[in-house]
C-alpha cells in the first residue's frame, strides 16, 4: 500500500505556543506581502492544549509583538500578578526573602497567571482564522528526507497496529506530509528533534541539555483562602541542599490554585522520588493552609529544558529548524518559557517568509539563528545563563552566587559555566541512603495512580509499546543491580515496576505504558540511556483540562 501525501509550503510539528506563533506569523507576513502561503500544524494530542502543561506565569512581551491588540482579541490572560513571594522552607518553619533583595528575574510585575492550555486553544483559533490548517490527533512518527538528505516533511503514524507489530482489522496507513520547510515544535525532548540533533550533529561543540521534572496539580480552594494574583515560589525543604529544585503556587481565576514542584534531573540519590517530594512539600504549614478544605481537580507532569543559552543546539538544518522547547528556549531562572517559545517561533517564521519570497526551499534558514543572536530573547537567556550551573553547588551557595551575579553584576560576568548530562549524575544505590516517604492521606497527598486518573490519560493497550528498550537485559543487569531501579521512582505516573515470581525470584521490568503522561523523564534520566520514548498513536496520552 502506498501512503497518501499532502504538500504545504510550511509544516509545523507541534501545536504549542512556539508552533502556533510560527504559523500565525507566517500568515501575517504573507498577508502583508499579498502572497499565498500554505501552513499546516499537526499536534499529537487529541485536541490543541491536551498535552500542554505549564505553571504558568506568562510574560506578554512576545505576545505583544504577535498581537498588539491581544486584549481586544480576548486572549485568556485574565489574572495579572498582584503579589510576589519567595520563601525558603525549613523543616518546621520558613524565611521569606524581601522582594528588594530578589534578582529581577524572580519578580513578575506586568506578567499574567494563565492556563497555557487555554492560551494555546486561543492561539489555534486565531491561526485558523488566518487560514492555518490544524490537525490534532496526528503524531509525527518519522522524519522524511529528500535525495540530498534535506528534511522534506514528516510521516504520521500508522493506525491499527497491534502490540505484536502486525496490522489489525482497523489498520490504516499514516500520511506523508511534505513541505518546503518543516519546523519542529514538539516541546521538551521531542523524539523527532532528538533524531535530528543526532543526524545533523546539532549538538557539536554545545553543552548537553539539562532538565527538570515539573509535577503539577490544579486545586479549587475556598474563597477565603484564595489570594487572586499571588505568585509564591519556594526553595529548600523537602529537598536536601545539594539537590536543585523548588515549587510554585499561583492563585488565579475563580478560586483556582496552580501548585507544582520542580526537581532538577541531575539529582544523585537513586532513591529520591520527585513525585513523593512534591506530595511531602504540600504538608508544610506554609503550603497546606492554602489547600485544606479545597479539592484537587487535575494532575500532570512534564520535563522542562533548563540548560539555557549554552545548551541550545544548532537551530537549523537543511529543510527546517527547531523552535520552542524542542530547542530548549526556556529561562529556568525566571521559571518561564512560553514567551521564549513564542518569540522563537516568530523568528523562525520570519526567516521562512524571506526564503519563500526568494523562491528557496529545503536549505538552511541561516537568518533564523542570526536573528536570534540579535534579539531580546538572546540577551535575556545570556543574562541568566549561569543559574543552573550555580545551583549544582548547593542551594545556599548557589543562590548566593547567582544573587551576587544578578544584583551587583547584572548578569554581565565574563564567564559562562557549563553542564554535564543529567543521566551521569546518579550514584550507586549501595552508596546512598534509602528515603522513607509517608503513605498518602487521600486529602492533601495522593498516590500515583489516582493522580494519573486525573490526567485523563488513555492509551489503547493493543499497540506497540512507545517506551522502547535498546537492550531488554539492561533494566535487570544494570539498573536493578547497580541503581535499584530508579525508574520506579523518577517516573511520576507509575509506568515502571519490578515484578517477581511467587518465590520472589526472577525479577523483570514491567512497563505499564498505558499510564504514561508523556513527561519523557525516562528518556532523560535513565542512567543507561536504554529507554527511548517515541510518540504513541496520535490522540492518545493525557488530556489536560485547562492546565
Amino acid at each position: 500500500m502506498e501512503r497518501e501525501a499532502m504538500a504545504f509550503d510550511v509544516l509545523i510539528v507541534g501545536g504549542g505556543p512556539a508552533g502556533l506563533a510560527a504559523a500565525i506569523r507566517l500568515k501575517q507576513l504573507a498577508a502583508e506581502s499579498g502572497r499565498e502561503v500554505t501552513v499546516c500544524v499537526i499536534e499529537k494530542g487529541a485536541e490543541i492544549g491536551a498535552h500542554i502543561l505549564s505553571g504558568a506565569v506568562m510574560d506578554p512581551r512576545a505576545l505583544n509583538e504577535l498581537f498588539p491588540d491581544w486584549k481586544k482579541r480576548r486572549a485568556p490572560l485574565d489574572t495579572p500578578v498582584a503579589e510576589d513571594r519567595f520563601v525558603f522552607l525549613k523543616t518546621k518553619g520558613s524565611h521569606r526573602i524581601p522582594n528588594s533583595l530578589l534578582p529581577d528575574c524572580f519578580l513578575n510585575h506586568g506578567n499574567y497567571i494563565v492556563s497555557l492550555g487555554l492560551v494555546c486553544k486561543w492561539l489555534a483559533r486565531e491561526a485558523e482564522a488566518l487560514g492555518v490548517e490544524i490537525y490534532p490527533g496526528f503524531a509525527g512518527a518519522e522524519v522524511l528526507y529528500d535525495k540530498n538528505g534535506a528534511v522534506k516533511g514528516v510521516a504520521t503514524g500508522d493506525m491499527g497496529v497491534g502490540r505484536d507489530g502486525k496490522p489489525t482489522a482497523a489498520y490504516q496507513l499514516g500520511m506523508d506530509l511534505h513541505a518546503r520547510y518543516t519546523l519542529f515544535a514538539e516541546g521538551c525532548r521531542g523524539h523527532l528533534g532528538k533524531q535530528l540533533e543526532a543526524r545533523f550533529a546539532l549538538r557539536e561543540s554545545r553543552d548537553p541539555q539539562v532538565y527538570g521534572l515539573g509535577i503539577k496539580e490544579l486545586w479549587e480552594v475556598p474563597a477565603a483562602k484564595h489570594v487572586k494574583g499571588l505568585v509564591m515560589h519556594t526553595a529548600g525543604w523537602p529537598l536536601p541542599a545539594d539537590t536543585y529544585g523548588g515549587s510554585w503556587m499561583y492563585h488565579y481565576g475563580d478560586n483556582l490554585v496552580s501548585i507544582g514542584f520542580v526537581v532538577g534531573l541531575n539529582y544523585s540519590n537513586p532513591y529520591l522520588s520527585p513525585y513523593e517530594e512534591f506530595q511531602r512539600y504540600k504538608t508544610h504549614r506554609d503550603v497546606r493552609g492554602f489547600l485544606e478544605g479545597g479539592r484537587r481537580i487535575a494532575y500532570g507532569a512534564r520535563a522542562i529544558a533548563a540548560g539555557g543559552v549554552q545548551a541550545l543546539p544548532k537551530l537549523v538544518f537543511p529543510g527546517g529548524a527547531l523552535i520552542g522547547d524542542d530547542a530548549g528556549f526556556l529561562n529556568a531562572a525566571r521559571i518561564k518559557g512560553s514567551h521564549a517559545a513564542t518569540k522563537s517561533g516568530m523568528l523562525a517564521a520570519e526567516a521562512i517568509d524571506a526564503a519563500l519570497a526568494e523562491g528557496r526551499s529545503h536549505d538552511e534558514l541561516c537568518s533564523y539563528p542570526e536573528a536570534f543572536e540579535g534579539s531580546w530573547l538572546r540577551r535575556e537567556l545570556h543574562k541568566t545563563r549561569n543559574f543552573k550551573p550555580y545551583m549544582k553547588r548547593g542551594l545556599y551557595l548557589g543562590a548566593f552566587m547567582f544573587g551576587i551575579e544578578q544584583k551587583l553584576l547584572r548578569g554581565k560576568t565574563p564567564w559562562t559555566l557549563h553542564h554535564t548530562a543529567d543521566h551521569t549524575a546518579l550514584r550507586k544505590a549501595s552508596a546512598c541512603k534509602p528515603i522513607e516517604y509517608a503513605k498518602p492521606d487521600g486529602q492533601l497527598t495522593f498516590d500515583r495512580l489516582s493522580s494519573v486518573f486525573l490526567s485523563n490519560t488513555n492509551h489503547d493497550e493493543n499497540q506497540p509499546c512507545h517506551l522502547r528498550l535498546k537492550d531488554a537485559a539492561v533494566p535487570i543487569t544494570v539498573n536493578l543491580a547497580v541503581y535499584d531501579t530508579p525508574e520506579q521512582r523518577y517516573c511520576p505516573a507509575g509506568v515502571y515496576e519490578i515484578v517477581r515470581d511467587a518465590t520472589g525470584a526472577n525479577p523483570r521490568l514491567q512497563i505499564n505504558a498505558q499510564n504514561c503522561v508523556h513527561c519523557r523523564t525516562c528518556d532523560i534520566k535513565d542512567p543507561s540511556q536504554n529507554i527511548v520514548w517515541v510518540a504513541p498513536r496520535g490522540g492518545e496520552g493525557p488530556v489536560y483540562a485547562a492546565m
